[in-house]
Parts: structure tokens; sequence; C-alpha cells
């Protein structure tokens, strides 16, 4: 039987939705005031969610303390209060929106969860804004 276990956390990010290789007309036609050049800021919620069969020893899918500490230590720690156009190096090449971030967060997590277990990873950019990845 295969359950889902979730974890929400949340992180507080600045940035600039631009790109380098588009004039300013350009980026400001496709990306609004996003493309502030003096960036502006979100209160992301996260939600990471591992499916997978339950363990019939511990009766976990994944334990949720080792969830929340890869949580805290590979998104929390690199994405809290930076700007992640100038301080995360996922993003020196990449433009940082909502649908980038996502996928970038499930490339951190991915090597920490077993293999035969799936991970999805939900991003809420604004309350009414979200995306999701599955790693497909």
């Amino acid at each position: 039987m295969r359950v889902t276990v979730s974890r929400k956390a949340h992180f507080n990010s600045a940035h600039r939705l631009y790109r380098k290789d588009w004039s300013e007309e350009k980026n400001n036609a496709i990306f609004g005031k996003c493309n502030n050049p003096n960036f502006h800021g979100h209160n992301y919620e996260l939600i990471v969610s591992v499916t997978g069969e339950v363990d019939q020893e511990t009766g976990f899918v994944i334990d949720v303390k080792i969830l929340s500490d890869l949580i805290k230590e590979h998104i929390e720690h690199t994405f809290d209060h930076k700007n992640l156009n100038l301080d995360v190096i996922e993003f020196q090449d990449l433009n940082p929106t909502a649908e980038n971030i996502a996928i970038v967060i499930w490339n951190k997590l991915r090597p920490f969860i077993d293999e035969n277990k799936d991970l999805e990873i939900v991003l809420y950019e604004t309350p009414r804004n979200f995306v999701t990845y599955k790693g497909n």
C-alpha cells in the first residue's frame, strides 16, 4: 500500500524575472512588474511530499524528522532571506520563476529520497499562485 507523507515549510526570498539575452523592452513586455531591476520578494510556502510503501518495521514511508531536516538544510538555508538571482548558484543563468524554483528544489532533495519513493514539490509563490513538480 502506497501512502504520501507531506511536510510544509516556508522561506522568504527576493528575485527578478528577466532574461539577460533579451532587451529591457522585451523583458518588461513578458515579465511586467516582476522585472523590477531592484527585485521584489515573496513569502514562499512549500509542501514536500514523499510517496511510497509503508515500512512494516517502522510504520513510516519516511521519518518526518528526516524530511524536515533535509528541507531545512538543503532548501531553507539556501533560499531563506536570499536574493535568488544573486545568492543562489542555481539561478545564475536560470530565470527564478516559480516553475524553475520548484524544479531546483526537487533536484536538490531527490538524491536524499529513496529511489523507490516518489517526490513531489508544491510551491506557493502567493496564496493563489502555485506550481507542482513531480520530476517528470
